[in-house]
């Protein structure tokens, strides 16, 4: 084989590599998107009223500490919004708790009882490391199997209520208000590679969360 034949070769190689990366990456977001969308409801009436609330977390700071992570403010509101209007009466805090200087629960935990919610609303779920852990870990460690309203970003919400689906935990989503796309648009383009990465971990990978442990059901609230 000529050099020039094998270059050629490598070429058309790569070429359909990447056009197979790309069919993959559209499918399996128009699969998420799909399944997760169908389960978001916007409007407050709609939604179960008594049901728990899953918060996913992020960091409450942007990089640097440069000021206050706009997508962690919109999730608390959201949060606040739901336990108010009573359509949430206790709600899962879960996030990533890794190093000893990090703590997305408690930051959540906080931001909440600044917005006036009371201590008893909230449990925190310190091993929610991922997206995926935090959805497994709702059902099999906190014992949450129904009426469940999973709270998080707009782009987010489809992978988030996709993983649940497809764990077996039926669940409901209401976004938080959506962070302008000039402060948004790297994130929103990072969750098309994330969608893909979601099913992986479901289809392929068989991905577990990184920590389960005993059952701790979630606290039942007493009647008013």
């Amino acid at each position: 084989m000529t050099l020039a034949r094998f270059f050629k070769t490598l070429l058309l190689g790569l070429s359909a590599l990447l056009l197979l990366g790309l069919a993959g990456l559209l499918g399996t977001n128009v699969l998420v998107l799909g399944i997760g969308k169908k389960r978001i409801e916007a409007d407050l009436q709609r939604l179960p009223k008594g049901a728990a609330g899953l918060v996913l977390g992020t960091a409450p700071r942007l990089p640097g500490g440069s000021g206050p992570n706009p997508f962690f403010e919109a999730r608390m509101d959201a949060a606040a919004q739901l336990y108010r209007a009573g359509v949430v009466n206790r709600l899962l805090l879960s996030g990533d708790n890794r190093r000893a200087d990090y703590n997305e629960p408690v930051a959540m935990r906080d931001a909440l009882r600044q917005r006036g919610l009371p201590d008893s609303a909230f449990t925190l779920d310190y091993a929610g490391f991922r997206t995926l852990d935090s959805i497994v870990r709702a059902q099999k460690v906190f014992q949450l199997s129904k009426d469940l309203i999973v709270i998080t970003d707009d782009f987010h919400l489809p992978r988030a209520l996709f993983i649940a689906e497809q764990t077996g935990l039926p669940a409901l989503g209401f976004a938080a208000q959506p962070v302008a796309w000039k402060r948004s648009y790297r994130t929103r383009i990072r969750e098309y590679l994330s969608r893909t990465r979601a099913c992986l971990d479901i289809y392929w990978w068989k991905t577990p969360p990184h920590f389960l442990g005993d059952p701790v059901p979630l606290p039942v609230p007493e009647a008013p």
